[in-house]
């Protein structure tokens, strides 16, 4: 055995000064020489986590991560499922609907019936045949659902399921029978039969319509229930002709509203009835005949006659452009009789035609200006009246003169207030002995037939119709002014030909209008209007 070599002794520290650092005698044996390597092997703590952080970050980050997926998964586990397994999506649609099914809930707005979620599943993948399948349970259950209401009596719920069966494509050869019982059973429940009875005596009682124990009413009610029973129909039919031959019989006698509201009932109840055409046919010829009737009333000065004409059309056919023009000719008439009277200075009655103008046309402007001229009318009276006789004498003579003047111009009826007519009727109220007004009045006429014809003859048949008005109104409507009534009447559809082959509908329109306020039996006026009617339909 070798001998152990003496241990040596490691060199002590040596001072910065230089000097070495000996030990103290005696503590060698005290000295811990793995002191300064301990101290240097553990460090402070936060360095210690650093450390321990930078060997074990991989695994904090990786723990982390999965923590986070998981509580993903916990708030969106329901939509994250649906989008990537949407098998998960139609399993809870199957199950919902199955579980509506058989709870009787078979359709429902809110969409939470089986029809709906069965629809659901199968717009999710047309391709189950599940789906379908629920879906031909569905109208199953309907149909059963449908004769339990039968038996129960309730029919409307009955009659629900039946459509939602039909909505469901049930077979045809299933539903229909179960339809057919349920009409039957209807019929039944509300004593078709009584019914009936009941509605030949209200028409042997001559009780057509108008009332829910009428005939008409009771077979319609039947034949609803059931619509292929002959005696209900023969029933029907029988009394559709009886309320033809009513309106037509009211037609004749000019009842033209209520014929009218006869024959639209029976176009309502049938439209195929086969005296339904030849009514028309009546109806069209009535129609026509009052827009002349009520055209020559208001050339006849007959505005009350002509208003209850145009009003009647207005309830049978509310879109009559000619009617709607005639109400705007009679408020016209009572606007221009308003206006001569506040001339005379005979206000209450110019009142009274100016509210019957308003009445009819409130917004038309010869209202409007009928109104202002009876304004000014009172302020002349008011000034005529503080007047002396000698003023008074001046002013008859400054009314002559200005009729003489108006006469002149050729303004023998208009502008309303201004006009020769209108000076001279203010002349007469003033002294209508006076021999210079009898004269001028005298003078007038003869002036208003001579402007007829000379504006006749140069084609300006507005002017024209002007100087006849004033023929009219100081030579009453005798057997002259008729017959330049119809002179006028053929020029002006004359007119309104010749603006149709031109395409100006308007224009043809308003010489159609003239023609029939002048004349309504003037030859070839019904065909014109024909015409006009045709090219109006085809331009809409």
């Amino acid at each position: 055995m070798n001998p152990r070599p003496p241990a040596t002794p490691e060199l002590a520290p040596v001072h910065p000064g230089g000097a070495r650092i000996e030990p103290a005698a005696g503590d060698w044996t005290a000295l811990d020489f793995d002191a300064p390597r301990r101290a240097s092997d553990t460090p402070a703590a936060p360095s210690a986590l650093r450390l321990w952080l930078s060997r074990h970050w991989l695994r904090i980050a990786l723990g982390l991560a999965a923590a986070g997926v998981v509580a993903a998964l916990a708030v969106w586990r329901q939509p994250l499922s649906e989008w990537v397994w949407p098998e998960t999506r139609l399993q809870r649609l199957r199950e919902q609907a199955g579980q509506a099914l058989s709870e009787g809930r078979l359709s429902s707005p809110d969409g939470r019936g089986a029809r709906e979620l069965y629809e659901a599943a199968l717009a999710l993948d047309p391709d189950r045949s599940d789906a379908r399948a629920g879906l031909a349970r569905t109208g199953e259950v309907a149909l059963q659902q449908a004769r339990q209401a039968i038996d129960g009596s309730h029919f409307e719920f009955a009659r629900q399921r039946i459509d939602l069966a039909r909505d469901l494509a049930v077979p045809r050869a299933r539903v229909e029978p179960l339809a057919q019982l349920l009409r039957q059973r209807q019929a039944v429940h509300a004593g078709l039969d009584r019914m009936i009875v009941a509605a030949a005596a209200a028409r042997e009682q001559g009780r057509l319509d108008g009332a829910p124990d009428a005939a008409l009413p009771l077979y319609l009610r039947v034949l609803e229930l059931q619509p292929q029973r002959n005696d209900a129909l023969e029933g029907r039919d029988d009394t559709l002709a009886d309320l033809l031959q009513q309106a037509r019989q009211a037609l004749e006698r000019g009842e033209l509203v209520r014929g009218a509201q006869g024959i639209a009932r029976v176009q309502e109840a049938d439209p195929g009835h086969a005296d339904l055409p030849d009514s028309l046919t009546l109806l069209e010829s009535r129609l026509e005949r009052r827009r002349a009737e009520a055209a020559q009333a208001l050339r006849r000065n007959k505005p009350d006659v002509a208003l209850a004409g145009y009003r009647d059309l207005l309830a049978v056919r509310p879109d009559d452009g000619a009617a709607r023009e005639g109400l705007l000719a009679v408020a016209g008439v009572h606007a221009e009789r308003s206006e001569r009277l506040a001339a005379d200075f005979r206000f209450a009655e110019a009142e009274q035609e100016l509210a019957l103008a308003r009445e009819v046309a409130p917004t038309a402007p010869a209202v409007t200006l009928a109104r202002q001229h009876l304004d000014r009318a009172r302020e002349s009276r008011k000034r005529f009246d503080q007047e002396t006789p000698l003023r008074r004498r001046q002013s008859l003579q400054r009314l002559l003169t200005e009729a003489a003047a108006a006469e002149q111009r050729g303004d023998l009826l208009t502008p309303p207030g201004d006009s020769a007519y209108d000076k001279l009727r203010a002349a007469q109220a003033i002294a209508p002995a006076d021999p210079a007004v009898r004269a001028a009045a005298a003078r007038l006429l003869p002036a208003a037939k001579r402007c007829f014809e000379r504006e006749l003859g140069g084609n300006r048949l507005s002017r024209a119709g002007e100087c006849l008005d004033a023929r009219r109104a100081l030579e009453g409507g005798g057997g002259a002014v008729r017959e330049a009534s119809a002179r006028l009447a053929q020029r002006w559809i004359g007119v309104g030909s010749e603006r149709l082959g031109a395409g100006e509908l308007h224009a043809a329109r308003a010489a159609l209008q003239a023609a029939r306020s002048l004349d309504g039996n003037a030859p070839g006026l019904a065909e014109l209007a024909a015409r006009v009617q045709a090219a109006g339909a085809a331009s809409n």
